[in-house]
């Protein structure tokens, strides 16, 4: 059984609204991928433990408040440089480069289809060859 990707989903800072936090994550479900939420108001810290606890191949960050350019860099820094972090919210195309420049992988402006963020996941995580056939059972 292939293993399935696993993303933690997470909302950073004082940004309450999640409606599109859950509507990705459902839609990343739907795509056959394993979410973890982890709701919201969570800090850097708290984001950083739980995906070390869970394992996760992807950290998405959704952020509507404009705390982006202080609050991604220091998510990043924290966590393990294998995992795949992605942002999602509204982010001003201007700061786009900033966020990349700090191991964004992937920003995802406002708009932008569940079908496009589980396909751009899905190219942007390999898992090595089992070499004698066994999984991990994820």
């Amino acid at each position: 059984m292939a293993r399935k990707i696993r993303i933690l989903m997470a909302k950073v800072g004082l940004d309450g609204h999640d409606v599109g936090a859950r509507v990705v994550a459902r839609g990343l479900l739907e795509a056959g991928m394993e979410v973890i939420y982890t709701g919201i108001r969570r800090t850097p810290e708290q984001i950083a433990r739980i995906a070390m606890e869970e394992d996760v191949d992807v950290v998405g960050i959704s952020i509507l408040s404009g705390a982006h350019l202080a609050l991604v860099p220091k998510v990043r820094s924290l966590l393990d440089s294998s995992v795949v972090m992605v942002v999602g919210g509204v982010i001003p195309q201007e700061d786009i480069p900033e966020l990349e420049n700090v191991g964004v992988s992937r920003v995802f402006l406002s708009g932008t289809s569940v079908a496009e963020i589980a396909e751009y996941i899905q190219s942007a995580v390999s898992f090595p060859e089992e070499s004698n056939g066994s999984s991990d059972g994820r």
